[in-house]
């Protein structure tokens, strides 16, 4: 079993650090409110870290879940140069593929490993241990990590050196963003015509449209409940970073550009914290009307 640290415990984090110590790992945790890894501890066998660096120092593999690129910047600039060498950084936050790079040059120079790992699946997804998860980085310090990833993973996969992680992360949220709009834009149809939603979802899922949110989040967005998941505060953060990369590499994005405006209008009816499935509460208003 190895000795790990976790840094951030938010709704991701939280749980995939408890799946860590239920698998048998040493577990050191800590979080920027210091409530929280108290509460972590509360629930689960391992230790409060004082601060970054203590809490770092022995660890074979430190992950950090955090909340976006400043966040991850500012944390990693006090664990890493006090991680021990041969040890491995695993970032699990959707940040961006240019910090991802920079990470895993100043990791090499200080002797350690350095894996950005994107995760999919929400929070059910942390809270069941059957996340997915996308890898950037050198096949070594994956194959260190990957065992010990599975605590709390469903599937595993390299796709290419630092930063690819991240970019894999920007085509999930690329097709979530398409498919959410499109099976709003269907519920709100069907609804407008007098179908039966449950009826019209029992037919055409078990066809070509099938799709997990479609699966999963149908009956919860006919009937107007958004507490179930990624929030739309998270999914703008994420979108951002995926459109300011496709400026970067020429990418033509205009569904992922029209969604992320579209997830802005949500906020706007002061949706924030409803889940992304959210979407078809913007063409469920009143003043929407029958327009597109």
């Amino acid at each position: 079993m190895a000795r790990c640290t976790f840094l951030g415990l938010g709704v991701m984090g939280f749980p995939m650090a408890g799946h860590l110590a239920a698998a048998g790992h040493a577990v050191t945790v800590w979080n920027r409110t210091a409530a929280k890894a108290a509460d972590w501890t509360s629930r689960h066998p391992g230790t409060v870290a004082a601060g970054v660096e203590a809490g770092v120092a022995e660890a074979d593999f430190v992950f950090m879940c955090l909340g976006d690129d400043p966040d991850v910047r500012r944390v990693a600039e006090q664990a890493i140069p006090a991680m021990k060498p041969g040890s491995v950084l695993v970032d699990h936050t959707t940040a961006s593929a240019e910090l991802a790079r920079e990470l895993d040059i100043e990791a090499r120079d200080a002797g350690i490993g350095f894996v950005d790992a994107p995760v999919s699946g929400g929070q059910a997804g942390a809270e069941n241990g059957q996340l997915t998860i996308m890898c950037g980085g050198e096949a070594d310090s994956f194959a260190a990590a990957e065992p010990v990833m599975d605590s709390y993973a469903k599937a595993i996969s390299l796709i290419g050196p630092a930063g690819s992680g991240q970019l894999a992360k920007m085509v999930n949220q690329i097709c979530i963003a398409g498919i959410v709009q499109g099976l709003s834009e269907g519920l709100h149809f069907a609804q407008r015509a007098g179908l039966d939603p449950a009826l019209v979802i029992g037919a055409i899922s078990k066809g070509a449209a099938q799709s997990w949110q479609m699966e999963n989040r149908w009956e919860t967005m006919v009937a107007g409940r958004f507490d179930y998941g990624f929030a739309i505060d998270w999914m703008r953060k994420d979108l951002r970073i995926t459109l300011d990369e496709a400026r970067r590499n020429g990418a033509t994005l205009p569904v992922a550009a029209l969604v992320d405006q579209f997830y802005a209008d949500v906020q706007a009816l002061g949706g924030n914290r409803w889940d992304t499935s959210s979407l078809i509460a913007r063409l469920e208003r009143p003043e929407s009307g029958s327009k597109a």
